[in-house]
């Protein structure tokens, strides 16, 4: 048996429903499901008010009552639709003459209503049970025998079911009459479901990604706690983060089942477990817990996974102080957590300072690293010799997808570790989103997987925003030159970019200056291993064309491989006088509002390309702000100077 408890705005509308019923749907696949849910998102507010006669009943109401009319209409059709729409009337029209107090128990009613029906819908064998008949209170708590036996017997007498719904959060007193288990407390139905029915797991799906070390509102770097013990998320949920109703954890940590907080938006993520851990001799802070205080005061709670003494907080009083933010008072709580409180205008500002001492530049960098080919293998030994903090996780050796990698990464790889891509993998790209979305930031130096479509490569930039997480990829053009942060400087000052000229195809550039016949010069090329495994691809552009569509996107046009010109060079007419240019130019007349190119195009002195031999590239970027144009060139080739740009990466 499996209890999946979906937040109210896991069921918001009926888009975010149809993400849960995916969920479930995969869910069922593995065993018996109990799907728990709160309200849609809003509701019991609304219904609060409803109740409480602070604002006008039929306008609320009828308010009420369309917004889950419009869901039911998005997700049935036909006779179906018309027979939730008369369900939900029925449910309303009790609602309507419901006594103040009894309104907010309804909304629970109208979403598992409608998840019940579109699950039957959906030919699974659902039953929707009834949480007020079952979740049983005496003296104002959950009376546990009595319900873990109510909740057992109705289950266990209808083995032919696959899903069962229930509502959460409401109950039925000692008097028969229907109560709440308090904000949040849908959490608590779902785990005392799990604990009556010996559940092999727990969880709790909703719109964040796992327990985080604080509140990412207030602070952007906060990241998600892999696993935590049951005293440590009780702790952190009792003094005021908000992902987990406290008293959830109680019937989980009796009957050690761990609890999974999930995200049903980003459900290939890890979250968190909640599980037995034992405490360490010597705790690490785990997260901080933020709550209004009396007397103008904001309570701020350190959590750690140990034992911690007073030296300890005296250490964190001492950073606080030496940042003059005025301590009103603080203590020791058990050993394992400490309580500071701090004037709530100074709230934010103690928070991100402990959290940014604490989780943002502690111990090493993670790093998974993706290609063990020759950057790859030079990374590994600038990271030796100079004995950067980085640790090195895994490697995969292969050059293209790694499932196990993958796997392993996502499950065990800390926040704010660092995923590195060294591979020419055409197919990586796949995993970026699925990588920031875990919490893990990137570093690539695989111009292939920057250059697919840029529908694609826009996915990965919003992931990276939306995650907090950062996306590097300077190795990935112009190898250890900083052409790409000097495009980035002018876009994000709104330079206008009037043109950019590049050269940075190494092998055509060899073969142009290398003072050889051409033919001679493209097997001497062959040789040294400058060319792709087919020669063709140099001679048609193919790696030239990559990094333009990743100077141009890092210049704000978005540009797409079949927007590109490109003439393939014909050996037979190459001279030394001339050099492959990729170019993207200023044109109010083309689509984008620019002309893109590549070709060879003679030279003069008076040209930054002409001096260029070997392997060596420059780019030339043309600017509103600076007339004078801003040349930037040098080695364009060479493992250990794409290994170092890999690492700035990493580090900076």
């Amino acid at each position: 048996m499996q209890v999946l408890k979906f937040g109210g705005s896991s069921v918001a509308n009926a888009t975010a429903i149809s993400r849960v019923l995916d969920i479930i749907d995969e869910a069922v696949k593995k065993d018996k499901v109990v799907l728990v849910s709160s309200a849609i998102s809003g509701c019991t507010d609304s219904l609060i008010a409803l109740g409480s006669g602070t604002q006008d009943k039929d306008q609320v109401w009828n308010a009420l009552l369309e917004k889950h009319k419009a869901i039911a209409t998005r997700l049935f059709t036909g006779d179906q639709r018309d027979a939730v729409y008369q369900t939900l009337r029925v449910l309303f029209d009790e609602l309507y003459q419901a006594d103040g107090a009894d309104c907010q128990t309804f909304g629970e009613l109208f979403s598992t209503r409608i998840l019940a029906e579109k699950l039957h819908c959906d030919g699974l064998n659902t039953l929707w049970i009834d949480s007020r008949d079952l979740v049983r209170t005496k003296g104002g708590v959950v009376d546990k025998p009595l319900t873990y036996g109510n909740i057992k017997k109705v289950v266990e007498s209808h083995p032919e079911v696959d899903v069962f719904v229930a509502p959460g959060f409401i109950a039925r007193d000692e008097n028969g009459h229907v109560c709440t288990l308090g904000r949040g407390g849908s959490d608590y139905s779902a785990a005392l479901y799990a604990a009556a029915l010996g559940a092999q797991t727990l969880q709790i799906w909703t719109d964040v990604p796992g327990i985080m070390t604080t509140n990412p509102k207030d602070v952007a770097s906060a990241r998600t706690i892999p696993a935590i013990s049951y005293e440590a998320a009780f702790c952190l949920a009792d003094h005021g983060a908000k992902v987990l109703y406290a008293p959830t954890v109680g019937p989980a940590m009796e009957s050690n089942i761990a609890i999974a907080i999930l995200n049903t938006f980003q459900p290939k993520a890890s979250g968190t477990i909640i599980k037995a851990l034992p405490k360490k001799g010597r705790g690490d802070w785990l997260g901080i817990a933020s709550a209004k205080a009396e007397n103008g005061l904001s309570q701020l709670c350190l959590v750690a996974d140990g034992r911690i003494g007073q030296a300890r907080l005296d250490e964190v009083l001492a950073r606080l102080a030496k940042a003059s933010i005025q301590v009103a008072s603080s203590r020791l709580e058990g050993d394992d957590h400490a309580l500071i409180y701090v004037p709530e205008k100074d709230n934010k500002e103690a928070l991100r300072l402990i959290h940014h001492d604490f989780f943002d530049t502690e111990g090493m960098t993670d790093v998974w690293l993706a290609g063990y080919g020759k950057v790859g293998k030079a990374l590994l030994g600038i990271i030796e010799k100079t004995g950067a903090r980085v640790n090195v996780k895994l490697i995969s050796q292969h050059e293209a997808d790694n499932e196990a990698f993958f796997a392993d990464m996502l499950q065990h790889g800390a926040p704010n570790a660092v995923f590195v891509d060294c591979t020419d993998s055409e197919t990586i790209s796949k995993w970026y989103v699925p990588v920031l979305e875990a919490g893990l930031n990137i570093v690539s130096s695989n111009r292939r997987a920057l250059s697919v479509p840029y529908a694609e490569y826009a996915e990965m930039k919003r992931a990276a925003r939306r995650s907090h997480r950062f996306l590097r990829y300077e190795a990935s053009v112009g190898t250890a030159l900083p052409i790409l942060e000097s495009i980035t400087m002018s876009a994000n000052s709104a330079d206008e970019i009037l043109s950019i000229e590049a050269v940075v195809s190494c092998t055509l550039n060899y073969i142009l200056t290398s003072g050889l016949p051409f033919d001679r010069a493209l097997e001497r090329a062959q040789e040294i291993g400058l060319t792709e495994k087919d020669p063709r691809n140099d001679l048609f552009g193919r790696d030239a064309l990559r990094k333009l569509l990743i100077l141009a996107r890092e210049a704000g046009v978005p540009l797409e491989a079949e927007d590109v010109e490109v003439e393939p060079v014909d050996g037979s007419k190459a001279s030394s006088d001339q050099r492959f240019v990729a170019s993207l130019e200023k044109d109010s007349t083309s689509p984008n509002g620019y002309r893109a190119s590549i070709r060879l195009r003679k030279v003069d002195s008076s040209h930054p390309a002409w001096n260029l031999k070997g392997t060596d590239n420059a780019i030339v970027i043309r600017s509103a702000f600076h007339p004078t144009p801003l040349v930037i060139q040098g080695a364009g080739e060479g493992a250990k100077m794409a290994a170092s740009a890999v690492l700035n990466d990493i580090l900076r």
